[in-house]
């Protein structure tokens, strides 16, 4: 006996293509700017980074690692991209941090937490906010 057709949640789907463009569009924006992209979407037990970095500091032989939050909106109706990143979001941030370091042969002498807001109004081009040292 079959289960019948899935019903397919519409809205979360566009809100997965949108978080995922504004994921792209972000890592895009930063490569730009200097950082260099070492993982996308990196998982463990604690939760997600939406990106990791590296930046060279200017001048200096050493690098900070930059764990980037990623924020994607249509609008501002439901709060900025900082309102989103809330302090049990940054715990878990901090957590994922750790574990991702734990994992490393490298060590960073700086680790900073950003957040990349992107809005992708209806017309016209994207926006993007980049929110350094978050805490």
């Amino acid at each position: 006996m079959g289960t019948g057709p899935t019903v397919v949640d519409q809205r979360a789907l566009d809100r997965l293509a949108l978080g995922e463009f504004g994921e792209r569009r972000a890592a895009r924006y930063l490569s730009e700017t200097g950082l260099q992209i070492l993982e996308r979407r990196w998982r463990c037990r604690w939760g997600e980074a939406d990106i990791i970095a590296e930046q060279a500091a200017e001048g200096e032989p050493c690098h900070a690692l930059v764990i980037c939050e990623v924020k994607t909106r249509r609008s501002l109706r439901a709060g900025t991209a900082l309102d989103a990143v809330t302090p049990v979001k940054l715990a878990r941030l901090h957590r994922v941090a750790a574990a991702w370091l734990a994992g490393q042969d490298r060590w960073f002498p700086l680790v900073r937490f950003d957040v990349v807001a992107v809005t992708v109004p209806r017309r016209g081009a994207p926006v993007i906010e980049h929110l350094q040292g978050v805490l």
